[in-house]
């Protein structure tokens, strides 16, 4: 699967994007909000490829390698996951999306989601698309809401309290 924007190509990860992926997540202020450590280790990076792919073979779906069409490079992921039961749901898809900070503020996460939130609606043909956000991370929040989502709830997760989003079919923009 590939989903092609102005800028961007979210594509199936690669053993490949390891590398660059490892450099994304071994990053501090990258998983600041995340509620997970830094990794510090390229087998980990290695190993969350593997997890991803697995999704893809179980759901059709994951998320999804962002490479910029300009250079070629991995500068980051976006995309829909299939979440059997988390936060007061159950069998639902989140979108999620993380990037190597020096793409940050470029409005390239905001072409990622709205890519993978038309893969979503269109093609998958889902009804809802939740998110979680930390409490503390404004710009996902602010992303979140510039896309259309609203907030429905608030709950508390080891690294603190968090923000629950959806965004229903019709109030897609």
């Amino acid at each position: 699967m590939e989903i092609k924007t102005q800028r961007l190509v979210l594509r199936e990860f690669e053993d490949a994007d390891a590398g660059r992926l490892f450099l994304m997540d071994s990053h501090p202020d990258v998983m600041r909000y995340t509620g997970t450590a830094p990794v510090t280790a390229l087998s980990e990076s290695e190993y969350i490829i593997r997890m991803i792919r697995q999704q893809y073979r179980e759901y059709g779906t994951g998320r999804m390698a962002v490479v910029e069409r300009e250079s070629g490079l991995f500068i980051g992921w976006c995309g829909l996951k299939y979440c059997r039961k988390a936060s007061g749901h159950e069998d639902f898809y989140d979108i999620g999306y993380r990037f190597l900070p020096e793409y940050w503020g470029k409005g390239y996460a905001s072409e990622a989601a709205r890519a993978s939130l038309q893969y979503g609606f269109t093609v998958l043909k889902l009804t809802t698309i939740y998110a979680e956000v930390h409490h503390e991370n404004a710009a996902s929040s602010h992303l979140l809401k510039k896309l259309g989502f609203v907030k429905s709830g608030e709950y508390m997760e080891p690294d603190g309290l968090c923000f629950g989003y959806e965004l229903k079919h019709e109030n897609f923009h």
